[in-house]
């Protein structure tokens, strides 16, 4: 290939890369520490997990995922597989409002007794209803199990986990409240 086509072609793909990141919109995720108060069927527990929450778009709306670092609670009995559902609303900030519902499979293997539950990834859909900035924050996790519900609800106040620049159906204002489950 001659020297002058090897440019041409350099020169293409970096144009074509700024473009390409030109148009992509911006989105700023970060690990956030949340403190969990959970109110369980034996009482209180508290344990802190970082939270990631990542958004994939998908046609006009976005595929949300929220991950788990570390357990929240743990059972005084082993919890069997399949035994516990986990489920969880994000909360919207920004240019739209309302919350995102996620939830995840049940366990695949037993839960030790008193060790900490793992939350599976939990997945949801977001419609973007407005324009601009929107924010991630993880809001109340819900955990069934063996018949019980167990709510675990951030004390600390944590940031946003993600923040996703997005343009809404024809611009309208209001927030959706999302599909991909009920806690």
């Amino acid at each position: 290939m001659s020297y002058q086509k090897r440019t041409a072609l350099a020169l293409a793909a970096a144009v074509a890369g700024s473009v390409v990141l030109i148009t992509a919109p911006a989105a700023q995720a970060s690990v956030v520490d949340v403190n969990y108060n959970c109110q369980t069927p034996i009482g209180a527990k508290s344990a802190v997990s970082p939270i990631d929450i990542k958004a994939v778009k998908s046609g006009s709306s976005y595929n949300v995922t929220m991950t788990f670092q570390k357990g929240v609670s743990s059972s005084p009995v082993a919890l069997g597989a399949g035994a516990m559902n986990p489920s969880a609303v994000i909360n919207l900030g920004g240019a739209d409002k309302g919350t995102v519902a996620v939830k995840g499979p049940a366990n695949t293997a037993e839960i030790p007794a008193n060790t900490p539950i793992k939350i599976s990834d939990l997945s949801g859909t977001y419609v973007p209803k407005a324009n601009g900035k929107v924010t991630f924050t993880a809001g109340v996790l819900t955990i069934k199990a063996l018949g019980t519900t167990t709510t675990c609800t951030a004390s600390n106040s944590p940031g946003p986990s993600l923040e996703l620049d997005v343009t809404g159906a024809a611009g309208s204002g209001g927030g959706r409240r999302g599909r991909g489950g009920s806690a």
